[in-house]
């Protein structure tokens, strides 16, 4: 410990210019970080910084985890419904296509309705992707395959028409979130509290510069002793105007409503996604209830039930 202490006494005594100083003043902040690491600093030794401060860091790394974890989702959830969501939506829409022309294919035996053939496969084209979208067009693809004048038919055509419309609701979705939720966090988190962040930074340097100059006053002697006196009050005074910015500076950030606002606003595009999907999905089951229940009649009278 004295040895540590002699060598940064010796080189912030040193006059070799205001850069050099600055110099030596990080190396001594370096120093005792280390040493501080390595728990060669006696606790009582380490400048204690106020019980305010302390809980206003504790509150603000709690929102940055908060907002960290919330951006992080937000961005998967974009990714999964862009073209992440599918691998090749022309090989989703070929394979349901498919699916459904063969099931059309089975069911159509014996009637005078031709039998359809399953649809070779379709160069890759430019969609717009999401899922519902996905299923729209595949759903689409199979209604002209079995015959629109077929009850089957009718009911791809109508389910189609409301996935058409619940994946532009969802990519409405979407761009909303990008808009209204994930470019607001991203600014939050570049902008006021990566200046917070910044402050604090500044505390703990002064902090460090301030017990450094701590230990050299205790080994110093004569006029060194009186100088080393002198650049712990600086020190001093430098710690508590950093620990006052940076209080404020974290009391801005808690006291900001974006995060609330930007809470809302995804609750806001969830909420409108939903809506404009149970009530797309809501009109064509009535329309397939009609439809099965039509279907279902004619089977039981052609069956004599």
């Amino acid at each position: 410990m004295d040895n540590w202490s002699k060598l940064t006494s010796s080189i912030s005594s040193l006059n070799i210019g205001s850069n050099a100083g600055k110099f030596a003043k990080g190396f001594s902040s370096s120093v005792q970080a280390t040493r501080e690491r390595l728990g060669q600093v006696p606790v009582e030794d380490i400048t204690e910084l106020p019980q305010e401060y302390k809980d206003l860091e504790a509150r603000v790394d709690a929102l940055k985890a908060a907002q960290d974890q919330m951006l992080r989702q937000d961005r998967q959830r974009l990714r999964l419904s862009g073209c992440c969501a599918l691998e090749s939506l022309t090989e989703f829409g070929t394979t349901i296509t498919s699916g459904l022309a063969a099931f059309a294919a089975t069911n159509l035996k014996g009637t005078k309705l031709p039998v359809p053939a399953a649809p070779a496969a379709a160069p890759a084209e430019e969609h717009r992707k999401t899922l519902p979208h996905a299923i729209a067009r595949s759903s689409a693809a199979a209604a002209k395959t079995v015959g629109p004048n077929d009850r089957l038919g009718k009911a791809l055509g109508s389910y189609s028409a409301a996935s058409e419309k619940i994946g532009e609701v969802h990519a409405a979705q979407d761009d909303a979130i990008l808009v209204n939720v994930v470019e607001p966090m991203k600014l939050s988190l570049s902008g006021p509290l990566h200046v917070a962040m910044n402050a604090r930074l500044a505390v703990k340097s002064s902090r460090l510069t301030l017990d450094a100059v701590k230990q050299t006053l205790k080994t110093a002697t004569g006029a060194r002793q009186e100088q080393a006196r002198i650049e712990v009050e600086n020190a001093e005074d430098d710690l508590v105007q950093k620990t006052e910015i940076a209080i404020q500076q974290m009391k801005a950030v808690l006291e900001n409503p974006e995060p609330l606002k930007t809470l809302n606003e995804l609750a806001k595009a969830q909420l409108a996604y939903h809506m404009a999907a149970a009530e797309a999905l809501q009109a064509c089951q009535t329309e397939l209830e009609e439809l099965s229940i039509e279907a279902e009649g004619d089977y039981r009278k052609s069956h004599g039930q």
